[in-house]
């Protein structure tokens, strides 16, 4: 169970990205975060894993208290949050196999690491993981080699090696084309359904959170306006609360 209580985040200027946001997700539920360029989806994600600061209010993950983490609790909780980012955050002139393995590094020796050496089940278990978002192939080619959508899957395979419990997912179809964007999104919801893992993402693309959320909330302006089944947000009720029309992915 995740637990978000009263969460504000105000950067530097004095801009609010989250207000007073309260919400719960139950294990193994697969909710869409909803909302416009600068409604405060990334900031949410982020906090969750304190890759952003909040400033204020408290995010209970299994009755742990996220927010009072010290850095050491942090990199232990942290190992079972898996990431996936809109612009897949690869390290483009190292292989593939490489940025797969890098999800591991909450699990070996710091040193290891850094010389890129990995205890041979985990070269292994990245190769399946490849295996399983059907990209294997590419192992040891470098990352800049692969297309968009090649990447993201890259991305997916690299949060799979953490075993998560829990995957945060931000925009991560936002820059590819409609059938790429489903590919994307089935891998989500393969990793959720069969693997039981709890899933965050957030979406703009009002199809793709009909077609595979169990959940949706919605954010605007950093404030919680929606909490409720999908298929509850129809065109009239997005254009309802940030004043135009959905986009579809087609």
């Amino acid at each position: 169970m995740l637990q978000i209580r009263n969460l504000t985040k105000i950067y530097e200027g004095g801009v609010k990205a989250l207000d007073n946001v309260s919400f719960e997700v139950a294990d193994n539920q697969f909710l869409a975060v909803i909302g416009l360029s600068g409604s405060g989806k990334s900031t949410l994600l982020r906090c969750i894993n304190r890759l952003i600061e909040p400033t204020e209010g408290q995010i209970l993950w299994n009755g742990e208290d996220i927010t009072a983490a010290s850095q050491d609790e942090m990199r232990r909780i942290r190992r079972k949050i898996g990431m996936v980012f809109q612009h897949f955050n690869l390290v483009h002139r190292s292989k593939v196999i490489t940025n797969v393995l890098a999800g591991r590094l909450g699990y070996v020796n710091p040193a290891w690491s850094l010389v890129n050496r990995f205890p041979k089940e985990d070269v292994e278990k990245a190769i399946l993981q490849l295996q399983r978002v059907g990209i294997a192939e590419k192992a040891y080619q470098r990352a800049d080699e692969l297309s968009g959508g090649q990447q993201q899957r890259v991305g997916i395979a690299r949060a799979l090696m953490q075993d998560p419990e829990m995957i945060l997912a931000d925009e991560p179809v936002a820059s590819l084309d409609p059938v790429l964007a489903h590919s994307i999104m089935t891998y989500l919801e393969d990793i959720n359904k069969k693997d039981g893992v709890t899933v965050l993402c957030s979406l703009h693309f009002l199809d793709l959170v009909h077609r595979y959320a169990d959940r949706a909330i919605a954010l605007n302006e950093g404030k919680l306006v929606f909490d409720g089944l999908p298929e509850q947000i129809d065109d009239e009720k997005f254009k309802e609360i940030y004043g135009r029309d959905a986009e579809r992915v087609g």
